[in-house]
């Protein structure tokens, strides 16, 4: 039996090798996003928002037929979420019976080489208690792997009106709300950042430089994956250290972080 490290590698390669499809399955040859809008049992179709959310979920559906497709022709069991906020999306077990955690991530391009923020699932809960099965599938340390597979896009410049109803005849006419979809796939921790994703929340964020975020240079990449779990398994927002009476987190960012656990060594 090969190790977990080599199996995790392999699903990873597989995976990046099967996205290299999914631009052409959701995209016309022009780049624009196949997906115009609904269409009700009347044959009206309504136009989408660009929200990421929606996107997001409606590529996700997209993709699910694909992912099947993937799973049996490699042996693999493929388990979906129960609940939409539960992680990972996607769930793929071996026969050996690892797993492999697969979140399906989506995030827009700001210019510049830079997406909005996109977050990485909770630092507390399961993640922290690797053995809980509270909002997660499995438990989190029953994975031998977490990845990533994020989709990349920009918003479209033309917007149909959002009031008007279009028929089927228009479908080829009607702007497609996103364009340019580019799918990478990395293990989680890769494209992490030191920092929540945004304001108060407790969840990972990720980096939001492109090259970055493709090619899985993010602060822990270097560092590896047992950093990035020490690392946000004891990550304090203000809030939590004042709950455990702190005056202040012990660290806010790997700078600190390292000043922290050099300190803890010398004790």
């Amino acid at each position: 039996m090969v190790s977990s490290k080599k199996a995790a590698s392999a699903f990873l390669e597989r995976l990046r090798a099967e996205t290299r499809a999914f631009s052409n399955l959701v995209a016309t040859s022009d780049g624009d996003w196949v997906v115009k809008g609904f269409i009700d049992v009347f044959r009206n179709v309504y136009t989408i928002s660009d929200d990421t959310k929606v996107v997001s979920k409606i590529i996700e559906i997209m993709l699910f037929p694909h992912f099947a497709a993937f799973a049996d022709r490699h042996n693999y069991k493929m388990v979906l979420s129960r609940e939409q906020n539960h992680y990972p999306d996607l769930t793929f077990i071996d026969a050996d019976g690892r797993k492999y955690a697969v979140d399906l991530k989506s995030t827009y391009s700001t210019g510049d080489g830079r997406v909005n923020t996109m977050t990485l699932g909770a630092f507390t809960g399961y993640f922290r208690n690797r053995e809980s099965t509270k909002n997660v599938t499995f438990p989190y340390g029953e994975y031998c792997g977490h990845f990533v597979l994020g989709v990349i896009y920009k918003r479209a410049r033309m917007r149909s009106d959002a009031r008007r109803v279009h028929t089927l005849d228009e479908l080829e006419r009607i702007p497609s709300v996103v364009r340019d979809l580019a799918f990478f796939v990395q293990p989680k921790y890769r494209i992490a950042k030191d920092v929540p994703g945004s304001g108060n929340t407790k969840n990972i964020g990720a980096v939001n430089n492109v090259g970055e975020l493709v090619g899985g240079q993010g602060p822990f990449a270097e560092l590896g994956e047992d950093v990035f779990d020490d690392y946000w398994m004891y990550y304090m927002t203000l809030d939590m250290a004042r709950a455990v009476e702190l005056e202040k987190p012990p660290y806010i960012n790997l700078k600190t972080y390292v000043e922290y656990k050099g300190k803890l060594t010398r004790k």
